[in-house]
């Protein structure tokens, strides 16, 4: 697939100008589970409203590195930031909890499949869709969600199913539908749900 990422492809490790200063994609990475998200332009509603949202959650994601990637200028981004800290009640400063990666033509967009060729900008142009890539350790996407430049993000789900890769990369269970983290550990044990099949697939177990 041209121009994009595959759950088992390789990250590329692009270098980039950002809000925090040059950095080396798979160095910014590391070891650990990395979040990359897009969004279409700076000083626009929604977008502010999502990285509001991801602002918000760091303590969440406290050990994941997040990066965001923006076609605009990193002066813009960092004046961005002061007023999506204000809009969370905060401090108007020019720090958010996540670098933002300056795109300039848009090489990076393209590189990694987020172009929605259907939606189109006053020129006539793609304008960017709202991409999540969830990369893990080995530096290999593990999740990727696309939403349209008219739909913002759910970072609640984005958050449900980063826990889940790492509860289920840790331990072999699977996660079901509308799964949420447990609040605190069970007793152990695998119990069958008796079905009309009478085929026993479906054994829940207490979250470990």
């Amino acid at each position: 697939m041209p121009g994009g990422q595959l759950l088992g492809d390789v990250a590329p490790n692009f270098e980039a100008n950002t809000t925090a200063g040059c950095i080396h994609f798979q160095d910014f990475l590391g070891n650990s589970l990395g979040i990359l998200f897009s969004h279409p332009r700076d000083f626009t509603p929604v977008c502010a409203t999502e990285l509001g949202r991801a602002a918000k959650l760091a303590p969440e994601f406290a050990k994941k590195n997040r990066i965001t990637l923006s076609i605009d200028r990193v002066e813009d981004c960092l004046a961005w930031s002061k007023d999506i800290n204000a809009y969370n009640g905060e401090e108007p400063t020019e720090k958010l909890p996540f670098p933002i990666i300056h795109d300039k033509n848009p090489d990076l967009f393209i590189l990694l499949g987020m172009l929605d060729p259907v939606e189109k900008d006053e020129k006539d142009m793609p304008v960017t869709a709202r991409v999540v890539f969830v990369i893990g350790p080995g530096k290999k996407p593990k999740l990727s969600i696309i939403y349209p430049a008219t739909t913002g993000r759910n970072f609640d789900e984005i958050l449900r199913v980063v826990t889940s890769l790492q509860l289920t990369a840790e331990k072999r269970v699977a996660t079901p539908v509308d799964w949420k983290e447990a609040k605190k550990l069970f007793l152990k044990g695998v119990f069958t749900k008796e079905l009309p099949s009478g085929k026993k697939y479906l054994r829940p177990t207490p979250q470990p």
